[in-house]
Formats: structure tokens, sequence, C-alpha cells
């Protein structure tokens, strides 16, 4: 099993402040080790900004050395994730999925990866699949 880890969830885990801090530290204590947890270079990206801004520098470092030291694996957007997301977000002119949210749902298509921590109700919005049938499951 793999788990997509999202930016909510890494800022979460962060900012002790964060409202969803403690179900984020308990969901990421009982499967950390246990489970593949994967993030994307977006998401990274996005996380980074995030932290810097609102906590500063020194909580995106200690971010980017959790990723680091916890071995986990950061994928890396391709040219089909990018002409994806961009059918992607055309698909749901409605909502307000953002270059992130479109990217991640790509690579998880592409990697058939299902679940995800997130806080991000977009990835509950969204659908895949012939007619779209499939959705992703969202931890916790």
């Amino acid at each position: 099993m793999t788990i997509m880890v999202d930016t909510g969830a890494w800022y979460a885990l962060a900012d002790t402040s964060d409202v969803n801090h403690q179900r984020a530290k308990a969901f990421y204590q009982q499967v950390a080790g246990d489970i593949s947890l994967v993030t994307t270079d977006a998401v990274m990206t996005e996380t980074w900004l995030l932290l810097t801004a609102k906590l500063g520098r020194t909580a995106a470092l200690a971010f980017w050395q959790t990723l680091r030291g916890a071995g986990i694996r950061v994928v890396c957007l391709i040219e089909n994730d990018l002409e994806a997301a961009w059918h992607i977000a055309n698909s749901y002119a409605d909502q307000s999925f953002s270059f992130t949210d479109c990217t991640t749902f790509s690579i998880m298509e592409r990697l058939r990866v299902s679940d995800v921590f997130t806080f991000d109700l977009h990835f509950l919005v969204y659908r895949y699949g012939i007619r779209r049938q499939k959705s992703f499951a969202c931890m916790p």
C-alpha cells in the first residue's frame, strides 16, 4: 500500500496550532515506517512556500529534513502528468482545483495510488477512471 501525502497534511504536522495537527500527528505516527508514503515535487514546493510564509525558513528546512530522513519518495512531474493535469483543470472548470491539486491527481492516477493523507476536500470531489466512477480515499 502507498499513500500520497498532500500539502495540508504536511502543514498540519508542522504547525502545532493547526486545527488538524493532532489528527495528522496521530495518523502519521500510525503509518510512518509501515506504509510507503510518497509526495510530489509540486506538493513539496507548495509546502515549502506555505511553511516559509507562515512559520519561517527553519520550519521549511525541518519539513525537508523530514522527507529526507524518513525516506519519503518525491515523485517528479513528467510531461504526461502536465498534459493530464491540464485536462483535469479544464474538465472541472466549476472547481477551484489548484495546479498542485491537478498535478497530484494526475500522478496518483499514473502510479495507481488511491489513498491520500490530506485535509483538502478537493480530493473527495475529483473522480477518475472510465465514466469517472473512481474516487480517492482520504485519510485520516
